[in-house]
């Protein structure tokens, strides 16, 4: 079946004239374009690109085909719009938040997703950083807010906003006194971390981070801060979290000096080629709710 998917890929292909770069501007890598392509050349019935060193350039029949290409693209954009504007209810904007970006932030950003579009719907989607960035391409999602550093091939990006992070250690080995903590003292116990796979990138930066502060590297994988916070309060991890509402008994908070391990987070938004909700006029006050909610 022809799916606007494979659109996307021919007309990219066709204007970078680069499988790469058109790979970056569809918002995926090159294996699943090249698959793209040739199953739109089976559908299709003819070779669209003929391929040479470093760029491909179109076959007579990519040439005839494209202007339809091109025209059925901006006649699927108009639909959507069409669908947006007979919704009663108003358009909806889905809005994809990582799961370590706090309550307030998230209500923060959703807020002003809500106050660029008037009348709109704000959905909300909790997902890794590995999630969202395909989505946020692909035009799913109308906005994410995600760790950084990320690959981001594909999107728009706003800057790096750092959020402070607390370390929640036990009570029992670490006194609650207030007082902010070395990172190199706290080798008794090891962090709690979520799943390299949500987040590599970034995943990778808190485990140098936590190596270059003579941590010694030990970490546990959790599934989510509540049970990095169930750890602590047994006594069997450290948490460190931008949450200023994530506490428990038995389990103190403390900022850590120089804070060398803030989260990082950055808007993301569908590149023009992507058609977006949200009109770019509104993003830098979406990204001031970003930094200040």
């Amino acid at each position: 079946m022809l799916t606007e998917r494979y659109l996307q890929i021919f007309v990219a292909l066709a204007d970078e004239q680069h499988f790469g770069a058109a790979a970056r501007a569809v918002g995926i890598t090159q294996p699943p374009l090249s698959q793209g392509l040739r199953r739109l050349e089976s559908l299709v019935g003819a070779k669209l690109f003929e391929r040479g060193p470093g760029r491909v350039e179109l076959t007579p029949a990519g040439a005839a085909l494209l202007p339809y290409a091109r025209r059925a693209l901006s006649t699927i954009d108009e639909f959507h719009h069409a669908v947006s504007a007979q919704d009663r209810d108003g358009p909806e904007l889905r809005l994809g938040l990582s799961p370590e970006v706090p309550a307030a932030v998230g209500a923060a950003v959703a807020a002003a997703c809500s106050s660029a579009v008037r009348g709109s719907r704000v959905s909300v989607v909790s997902a890794p950083t590995s999630s969202l960035v395909p989505q946020v391409a692909s035009g799913r999602l109308a906005l994410g807010v995600v760790l950084h550093p990320a690959v981001l091939d594909g999107l728009e990006a706003g800057p790096v906003t750092l959020l402070p992070t607390w370390a929640l250690v036990p009570t029992s080995l670490y006194p609650d006194d207030g007082e902010p903590l070395a990172l190199r003292k706290l080798d008794g116990l090891p962090v709690a971390v979520r799943p390299r796979a949500e987040a590599p990138a970034a995943r990778d930066l808190v485990l140098d981070t936590l190596a270059l502060h003579r941590l010694g590297g030990s970490t546990v994988v959790v599934t989510d801060e509540r049970a990095g916070l169930a750890m602590a309060a047994a006594g069997q991890a450290i948490v460190v979290t931008a949450d200023p509402l994530l506490q428990a008994a038995g389990v103190g908070r403390h900022r850590l000096l120089d804070d060398p391990l803030p989260v990082r987070l950055r808007l993301v938004w569908p590149t023009a080629r992507t058609p977006s909700a949200l009109p770019a006029a509104a993003m830098p006050h979406l990204i001031q709710a970003l930094a200040t909610p």
